[in-house]
C-alpha cells in the first residue's frame, strides 16, 4: 500500500502554497481518487515534486488517503481542513491564555503583599511605596507613635474631611501630650471649615502651630526629621515614605520656607481678618486668571469649590469692568506685562464648599 507521510499540525509550511500544489489540489478535485503517480503522469512533474506536494497537501489536511481504495488520496474542503488542523491549535492557545490569566491574578495577589515590606535598611535608609490607603495609614499611625521630638504637616485642598480630622485628632493630641511638637500648614481656605477650625482650637491648647497660605503646596509629613511621608498627587490613597537622610533635609526645607510665608491660623474671627484673607485669596485668583488657568484648575489649586471660585471671578470681572473671562485674562496679562498694578480684589469671605 501507498504511504504518504503526514506532518504534524503544528509544523512549519510554506506561507503561502506553491505553483505545483495548487496544480495538484486541481488536479485532485476533478477526481474520486488518485496517487502521487497518476498526478506525476497527468501533470508532468517529477514523482518527488508529486510526493513532496501530497506530503504538504495532507498536513493541510486538504487532502486525505481513501480509506475504500488505498492508497489513494481523495480531496477536502478547506474549510473542514482548516476545522481539523487548526482547531485544535485555537483550543490550546485559549488554553493557554486561560491559564496565563489564572497566573497573573496569583502573581498580583503577592504582588499586595510585596508592597506591605517594610523599607530596606541599607544604613541610610532609602525611599518606600505605600499603595493603598490602608497600608499609608497603617505606617503614618506607626510613625505617629514612634514620634519623639517634631512633627511638620502641611494638608493642602481647604477644609479636611470629618472623618480624616476624627482619625487625626486622637493621634495628634497623644503626641502632643508626649510632648511633641506639632506645626500645621494649611490653605486659607480651610479657615472657613467649622470642622477644621474645631480641630485647630483643640490642637492649639496642646501647643501646636497652625498656619496658613494662600496657594497650593505639598501633601507631606516629616517626623523627628529623620522620616517623611509624601502624597502623591496622582493616586491620593497612595503614598512614599522617605528615609534618606539627604531627602528628609530637603523636604523639611521646603516646608520650612512655606512656614515663613504663612500666617497663623486665627482661634477668632473679627471683620478684618475675615476682609484681608479674602483679599489676599481674590489676589492670588488674579494672578492665576491672568495666567489662563481653567476655573477648575483655579478652583484645585486653592483649595475651593468651582462654585465658589466662579463666584470670586465674577466679582473680579465685576470690579474690571468686563464681560467675559477671555477678556479679564486678556487685561491682567496686559497689567502684568505693562508692570501695572491691578485693583481686582475685593471683600466678602468665601465659603468652604
Amino acid at each position: 500500500m501507498y504511504y504518504v507521510k503526514k506532518n504534524k499540525p503544528d509544523e512549519t509550511h510554506a506561507e503561502h502554497p506553491s505553483e505545483v500544489m495548487r496544480a495538484v489540489y486541481r488536479h485532485a478535485l476533478r477526481r474520486p481518487s488518485v496517487t502521487p503517480q497518476d498526478i506525476a503522469r497527468d501533470l508532468g512533474i517529477t514523482p518527488a515534486e508529486a510526493e513532496q506536494s501530497c506530503t504538504e497537501l495532507i498536513a493541510l489536511g486538504l487532502l486525505r488517503e481513501d480509506a475504500r481504495q488505498p492508497p489513494g488520496l481523495v480531496i477536502v474542503e478547506p474549510e473542514s481542513a482548516a476545522e481539523r488542523v487548526i482547531g485544535p491549535m485555537e483550543r490550546a492557545i485559549r488554553a493557554q491564555r486561560a491559564a496565563v490569566e489564572t497566573l497573573r491574578g496569583q502573581l498580583l495577589e503577592y504582588s499586595r503583599i510585596y508592597e506591605e515590606r517594610p523599607a530596606p535598611n541599607d544604613g541610610r535608609g532609602g525611599v518606600e511605596f505605600v499603595g493603598t490607603l490602608s497600608n499609608a495609614r497603617a505606617a503614618i499611625a506607626e510613625l505617629a507613635g514612634q514620634c519623639e521630638s517634631e512633627v511638620l504637616t502641611s494638608q493642602p485642598g481647604g477644609g479636611r474631611r470629618a472623618e480624616v480630622l476624627q482619625e487625626a485628632i486622637a493621634r495628634d493630641e497623644a503626641m502632643l501630650e508626649r510632648g511633641v511638637s506639632m506645626r500645621t500648614l494649611y490653605q486659607h481656605t480651610a479657615r472657613f471649615s467649622q470642622g477644621t477650625r474645631e480641630y485647630v482650637e483643640r490642637v492649639s491648647t496642646r501647643g501646636a502651630e497652625v498656619r496658613t497660605l494662600d496657594d497650593q503646596f505639598f501633601r507631606l509629613l516629616v517626623f523627628d526629621r529623620k522620616v517623611a511621608v509624601i502624597g502623591i498627587e496622582a493616586d491620593p490613597g497612595a503614598a512614599i515614605i522617605v528615609r534618606e537622610p539627604n531627602l528628609v533635609h530637603f523636604i523639611r526645607s521646603t516646608f520650612e520656607l512655606w512656614w515663613v510665608s504663612a500666617t497663623t491660623f486665627p482661634l477668632e474671627w473679627n471683620n478684618q481678618d475675615v476682609a484681608d484673607i479674602s483679599e489676599q485669596l481674590k489676589q492670588r485668583i488674579t494672578l492665576l486668571l491672568s495666567e489662563g488657568l481653567t476655573d477648575q484648575s483655579i478652583a484645585t489649586r486653592m483649595g475651593m469649590s468651582v462654585r465658589t471660585c466662579r463666584r470670586h471671578i465674577a466679582e473680579i470681572m465685576d470690579r474690571l469692568g468686563v464681560k467675559s473671562r477671555f477678556q479679564a485674562g486678556y487685561l491682567l496679562g496686559s497689567q502684568r506685562a505693562t508692570g501695572q498694578p491691578d485693583d481686582s480684589p475685593g471683600t466678602g469671605a468665601p465659603t468652604a464648599e
